[in-house]
């Protein structure tokens, strides 16, 4: 029995303690599966190794473990103790997900999980996936939580507690319960609704609530007590660091072959291109493809910028003709993110017999924002949003073997590890710019007329944003080309002319966004602007819609 903080008491289920090795029996009967013959990690290095059940949060898990300076890899549920073994982890962390672990189907931890003794925290469904393998019991709550509750703490001496006061706000977001724990665990804190939010014995802790958001204002407390106070981290590792690693990375993946880095100009591919430039040097070959898709005047600048600020050997190619042809009658977005992507690997590839014969591998600037909406095998758990071009647009025969030493960082620590490598800030801090380019910000039909038409709008709105000094506080800003038309006036005249609709976003890693306030004075200098100076356009609409339910680029 506990107490609440009214004197009332309610039932948990509780039990004495029981070696480790009872666990591993009890998972491996739930698991169907027999223990893998492995040594426990003797766990030396700094890292954690987070379990994917197909959150979307996953990734915000990892981002908070960074920020405390502890380098963390997220890794499928499917993932073997021989591919984890390799990072000599010092604790895991079970990711929350969308299945019930109870269903037949539902994805539970691998037995390495616990045959390691390595400390886990689970997470939301990872603490049900705990109970579940361990010997407890999880079943369908009658009162849903969602939203913001109360944690209350049992057991004020628990270390994932340490420096926090005995209540504090949490975000959940779950429909089923901890009807029984498993045996050994105790329950450490409740909310009102849920009896035991948070349970543990001395390695391994459930915690029903999702630290890693920002609705959980002590979350990331409670995350640097795992890896402090229960594993004993250190925090040393920096975007130093994983600028080394990856160099070591790169050797050993290229060795003596050959490499060309597709280009665009933007942070990702800069950082990408400058990583791979250190450790092979000119086995990198860079191409840079105007497809046609680009900014006002953009394929000068970034010849310009890189030609001016990185010793690389770099191939310019204009295939505006290729891009556009392909895309005719294409009004589908998913269509046009892999046309493009396919024509992208087709131009490499071409260029690549023609100027530098054998080459092994393509490099790419893909980040984990394009991997998690684009649902890969990686990540097959979690529902897709859209397919990236540089990720699920690839073409399934591709000669070139891939290098994307940037494929589980988001964009801010992409910008430290550019920082680190000493490019410079008008790099670095150049907002996002799609892959697919003006592509996915014309809706229907890509033409030459609306790419022009798009360019002269995007022009002023980046050109006014930059004279309010906002660009550095903005995620992305930028026009979008609808495929409405609406009836307007001009000097006594109808007009019937296209709507556009301008995109402003703060955000700190893509996975969310929200809409930018923007001064209503800058507003009415991009629409008069807009309206007067692209005589095709006679509508300016601003889109007020976050991200979630939204996605940044409209297609």
């Amino acid at each position: 029995m506990t107490e609440n903080a009214s004197g009332a008491t309610r039932r948990v289920a509780t039990s004495d303690d029981i070696e480790v090795s009872t666990y591993l029996e009890i998972a491996k009967e739930n698991k169907g599966q027999q223990p893998l013959p492995v040594e426990p990690s003797k766990a030396q290095a700094e890292a954690v190794v987070i379990i994917d059940f197909g959150s979307q949060y996953s990734r915000l898990i990892a981002r908070r473990v960074r920020e405390c300076h502890v380098y963390c890899e997220i890794v499928p549920h499917t993932t073997t103790w021989d591919t984890i073994e390799k990072l000599n982890p010092r604790g895991i962390i079970l990711s929350g997900g969308p299945a019930s672990v109870y269903d037949s189907s539902a994805p539970l931890a691998p037995i390495w999980v616990y045959q390691s003794k390595l400390p886990v925290l689970g997470i939301c469904y990872g603490m049900q996936v705990l109970a579940h393998q361990l010997g407890g019991r999880v079943e369908p709550s009658l009162q849903k939580e969602y939203g913001h509750a109360v944690l209350h703490q049992n057991e004020s001496e628990s270390r994932i507690f340490a420096g926090l006061p005995p209540s504090t706000p949490v975000w959940m977001s779950h429909g089923d319960k901890i009807s029984e724990m498993p045996p050994g665990f105790r329950a450490l804190a409740y909310t009102s609704s849920s009896p035991v939010a948070v349970m543990g014995n001395d390695n391994i802790i459930g915690i029903q609530f999702h630290p890693e958001v920002t609705h959980t204002p002590q979350g990331t407390d409670i995350l640097r007590n795992f890896l402090f106070e229960v594993c004993k981290f250190k925090g040393a590792w920096t975007p130093s660091n994983f600028v080394t690693q990856s160099v070591e990375n790169i050797k050993a993946q290229v060795g003596n072959g050959k490499v060309i880095c597709a280009l665009s100009g933007g942070v990702d591919s800069a950082v990408a291109a400058a990583l791979i430039h250190r450790a092979v040097g000119d086995q990198l070959t860079c191409i840079f493809v105007d497809n046609g898709l680009m900014r006002r005047d953009e394929p000068r600048r970034v010849v310009e910028v890189f030609g001016r600020n990185m010793a690389l050997n770099l191939i310019h190619v204009n295939a505006s003709d290729r891009f556009l042809s392909r895309l005719a009658n294409i009004v589908d977005p998913e269509d046009k993110r892999k046309v493009i992507g396919e024509e992208f690997i087709k131009v490499f590839e071409d260029e690549a017999a023609e100027r530098l014969g054998r080459v092994d591998f393509l490099a790419q600037g893909t980040l984990y924002p394009d991997v998690i909406e684009s649902q890969t095998n990686e990540n097959d758990a979690s529902a897709k949003i859209k397919t990236h071009h540089n990720v699920g647009g690839l073409p399934t025969t591709m000669a070139l073997k891939l290098v994307e030493p940037l494929r589980y960082l988001f964009k801010d620590e992409v910008r430290e590890a550019g920082l680190a490598l000493g490019l410079p800030e008008e790099m670095i801090y150049r907002q996002p710019f799609p892959g697919p380019g003006l592509a996915i910000r014309i809706l229907g039909e890509v033409t030459e007329k609306k790419l022009e038409v798009l360019r002269a709008c995007d022009w002023i709105v980046m050109d006014e944003i930059k004279e309010a000094n906002l660009y550095r506080e903005l995620w992305q800003s930028f026009a979008v080309l609808t495929d409405a038309r609406s009836v307007g006036v001009t000097g006594d005249f109808r007009t019937y002319g296209h709507v556009v609709a301008i995109r402003a976003v703060s955000s700190q890693d893509a996975m969310t966004a929200d809409w930018a306030r923007l001064p209503y004075d800058v507003l009415a200098r991009i629409s008069n602007r807009i309206v007067n100076e692209v005589p095709e356009v006679n509508r300016v609409v601003y889109d007020i819609t976050s991200k979630p339910p939204g996605t940044i680029e409209w297609e």
